[in-house]
């Protein structure tokens, strides 16, 4: 087998890893199988993250409506259903920024959704 003389790339790819690693907890940034494991690890994470970003954060806007439509004398699926009923295409996103930025806005709203919700309401 031939003999395989590394050099510059050796240094190449270490210098890489530890640009990646900088500033990282004792070994994690200064050896270089440390270095390795640390950003294999830390590239796991930020992969998975990416996508829990987006499910956390339709979580919390999710929160937030149903928390002001409580206010307003609605539970969030009544008034997913009244917007939804009205023909209103506002995403999780916009509702939930006008619940906490503009609740007078908010509250008009919900009071369309609220006659919408109450005239298609079966008679008990």
């Amino acid at each position: 087998m031939p003999r395989v003389k590394r050099g510059s790339v050796r240094r190449a790819n270490r210098k890489k890893l530890a640009k990646l690693t900088k500033g990282y907890f004792l070994n994690k940034s200064k050896l270089y199988r440390s270095m390795k494991e640390a950003a294999d690890k830390a590239g796991r994470y930020a992969y998975r993250d990416r996508r829990r970003r987006k499910r956390d954060f339709r979580r919390l806007w999710i929160l937030r409506i149903s928390a002001a439509a409580r206010l307003n004398e609605l539970t969030y699926s009544q008034f997913i259903y009244g917007l939804k009923k009205l023909g209103v295409e506002l995403d999780r996103k916009m509702l939930a920024e006008m619940a906490v930025k503009d609740q007078a806005a908010f509250a008009d709203l919900a009071g369309k959704v609220r006659q919408a919700v109450s005239s298609t309401a079966p008679a008990a």
